[in-house]
C-alpha cells in the first residue's frame, strides 16, 4: 500500500497503475476515522476494481460555521491499518493546503436536490461536497466511485452532478452498515455519551416502525408518515429532531401530505435528522412504497 500526500505523487501513482494494467481504478473518498462502514465500501471496490485509492480530508469547505470542523475525529494511524487489511493499494491524505492553495472562487453546485434535508439546515455544505469530489474526480479518474447511502442525500447529488457534467465515471451506492442494535455507523457516534448513545436508537426504531406500518396498512398518508416518526422519535427526551420528511429518491422532491403511499410510482426516501446533545445523526430508509403497500 503506498500512501501519497501530494496530487503530483497521487498522478505518478495512479499512471502506474495504469500502465501497468491495473483498471479499472475505484476510488473511496473519506474523512477518515474509518469503521466498519467505510470498510464495507472498501471490500466493495476490491471486488469491482483492480486499484483501489482511497483519500482521507477533513473538507473544510463542507462545514458551516460552529460546526464540528476542528473536532471532527481523526486517527491517521488507525485508518492506515485498516486500509491496508481491506486492501487498498493508494491512500491519498492531502493538506487543507494541497487541496485549496488558493481561495476558491470556482465551486460546483446542484441546485433543488440540495435545497432540502441537509442542505435546508446547512447551507452551502453540498456545495463544499461537490466540489471537493469534483476536484478528486480530476485527479483520480476514477472508474468508479463508492458512496454510503447512510447519506443518501450525498449520494443523489453525486449522481446528479456525474449525469448533468458528462462525468466518466459510474457512483455505486452501498448498503448502510449498522451496529448490531441497530444504529447506523458513523464517525460522530464517538462523540455520544451512553445515555446518548442508548437514545440515537430511536433513529432506526421510528424507521423499521414506519416501514412496518406501511406494510400493515396502518399508515397510508404521508402525514401519517411523518407523524408516527416525529412521535416515535419524540419518546426520547434527549432527540431534538431537525427533520423526518419522505421525499421522492432520487429526485429528492416533496409529496403532498394527503398523498396515498400506495399511488406513488417508484422509490421514496423517509430521511431523518436528529441531534442528541451537540451530536447530530442521519439515518433512512430507501425503498417502494407500491412494493411495501402490496404485501398487506
Amino acid at each position: 500500500m503506498r500512501v501519497v500526500r501530494s496530487m503530483e505523487q497521487l498522478r505518478e501513482a495512479l499512471e502506474y497503475m495504469r500502465q501497468g494494467g491495473h483498471a479499472p481504478i475505484g476510488f473511496v473518498p473519506t474523512m477518515g476515522y474509518l469503521h466498519d462502514g467505510h470498510a464495507s465500501l472498501l471490500r466493495r471496490a476490491g471486488e469491482m476494481s483492480n486499484t483501489v485509492v482511497m483519500s482521507i480530508f477533513v473538507n473544510p469547505l463542507q462545514f458551516g460555521p460552529n460546526e464540528d470542523y476542528d473536532s471532527y475525529p481523526r486517527d491517521e494511524r488507525r485508518d492506515l491499518e485498516l486500509a491496508e487489511r481491506e486492501g487498498v493499494d493508494i491512500v491519498f491524505i492531502p493538506s487543507v493546503e494541497e487541496m485549496y492553495p488558493q481561495p476558491t472562487r470556482t465551486t460546483v453546485s446542484v441546485s433543488e436536490l440540495t435545497t432540502r434535508l441537509c442542505g435546508a439546515s446547512r447551507p452551502g455544505h453540498f456545495d463544499g461536497v461537490t466540489t471537493v469530489v469534483n476536484k478528486f474526480f480530476n485527479v483520480v479518474q476514477p472508474d468508479y466511485a463508492f458512496f454510503g447511502l447512510k447519506d443518501a442525500q450525498q449520494v443523489a447529488v453525486l449522481r446528479r452532478m456525474v449525469s448533468d457534467l458528462n462525468m466518466n465515471v459510474e457512483i455505486i451506492p452501498c448498503p448502510i452498515v449498522r451496529e448490531g442494535d441497530g444504529l447506523a455507523l458513523s464517525s460522530r457516534n464517538v462523540f455520544l455519551s451512553p445515555e446518548e448513545r442508548s437514545q440515537a436508537l430511536v433513529l432506526s426504531r421510528s424507521l423499521r416502525e414506519a416501514r412496518q406500518s406501511i406494510e400493515e396498512g396502518k399508515v397510508t398518508t404521508v402525514a401519517e408518515v411523518r407523524e408516527l416518526l416525529t412521535s416515535v422519535i419524540s419518546s426520547s427526551p434527549l432527540a431534538l429532531i431537525d427533520y423526518a420528511e419522505i421525499l421522492t429518491f432520487p429526485d429528492l422532491e416533496g409529496l403532498e401530505d394527503e398523498a396515498l403511499l400506495s399511488e406513488v410510482d417508484g422509490e421514496i426516501i423517509i430521511a431523518l435528522a436528529v441531534k442528541f446533545g451537540r451530536t447530530r445523526l442521519i439515518d433512512n430508509n430507501v425503498f417502494i412504497p407500491k412494493e411495501v403497500a402490496a404485501l398487506v
